[in-house]
């Protein structure tokens, strides 16, 4: 096991080093100047302009403002905003507000979509199944956008049971509505894929066997019919972690939670180049987390697989 978990660490720095690398190439190689566009309408002074470029480094070749970024970001410097603030000050504060909402939201579509998808596949073909495979296939249909203006609306407005809008992103409380959203559209394919899952197993010979040695009901299937029902789940599961986290941009946006989507965005939209690289560096170390996180539990779920 630790030698695989090793391999799989050695494995991540040539990932993280090309998906920083492209994402990198992607902000700064766009056309136009980013300085220029700090002063909007106004006619920018020349000596200002140079100052800038030489304070954050592009008066430099690219390549070598990204080797300079890589060299800086091991050293826990995610370099400076356009803002005059610290990138890693900035993630600082917007990063404990996104996990918290991102947890939440994860919760939320593996507790109540596993429960779906095991009651539906045992169901399956029951009136039961029908309602759930319906109502799963109309959230995947509505975009994210919709499903947070209709919550909003109806929930918060309408008939105020919460707050339409976040006004402090650090109590969990006011995060719960805005992760509900976030993990509805998760929650429908962790359904529908445990349910697919379920329907697999629940015939398998492992299973009979199981029940013909006379074993309680609750064991079989929460023992033998979940832990190998549950390997494509946690798959899921564990890289929307990181998509829940990237996906918050529209939510955080939505409910004006101040986290790191909305940080994002406004980094996007404020053509604020070291921003949304720090930004994306960090979401890129979550997927690769939760990667081998989810690669270590397959043998916790079933004993069949081995690490060499």
């Amino acid at each position: 096991m630790g030698r695989y978990i090793l391999r799989r660490l050695l494995q991540m720095i040539p990932v993280f080093i090309g998906t920083t690398l492209i994402i990198f190439l992607a902000v700064y190689a766009l056309p136009g100047d980013p300085i220029k566009a700090l002063f909007g309408d106004k006619a920018a002074d020349p000596a200002t302009v140079a100052r800038l470029k030489h304070q954050y480094g592009l008066d430099k070749p690219l390549l070598e403002q990204y080797w300079n970024y890589l060299t800086n970001l091991f050293q826990g410097d995610f370099g400076l905003s356009f803002s005059q603030r610290q990138v890693s000050d900035m993630l600082g504060e917007a990063i404990p507000v996104t996990v918290k909402l991102a947890l939440v939201a994860f919760g939320f579509e593996a507790v109540i979509g596993i429960a779906l998808g095991l009651l539906t596949g045992l169901k399956r073909g029951k009136i039961v199944d029908q309602v759930v495979l319906l109502l799963t296939l109309l959230v995947i249909s509505i975009p994210i956008f919709v499903i947070g203006y209709l919550a909003q609306v109806y929930i918060g407005t309408k008939w105020g049971i919460v707050d339409p809008v976040v006004t402090d992103s650090n109590d969990v409380s006011q995060l719960i509505l805005p992760a509900v959203v976030l993990g509805s559209v998760s929650l429908a394919y962790v359904s529908r894929l445990t349910r697919t899952s379920v329907v697999e197993n629940v015939r398998a010979d492992y299973i009979r066997t199981a029940t013909a040695k006379g074993l309680p009901r609750r064991r079989v299937i929460g023992v033998h019919l979940m832990r190998n029902s549950l390997i494509p789940v946690v798959t899921f599961l564990g890289t929307d972690l990181g998509a829940l986290m990237g996906g918050a941009i529209v939510t955080e946006g939505i409910f004006n939670v101040k986290g790191i989507g909305n940080m994002l965005y406004k980094g996007i939209t404020g053509g604020d180049g070291p921003l949304v690289v720090g930004c994306v560096t960090f979401l890129v170390v979550v997927y690769l987390v939760a990667s081998l996180l989810v690669d270590l539990l397959y043998a916790v779920l079933d004993p069949r697989i081995r690490y060499a």
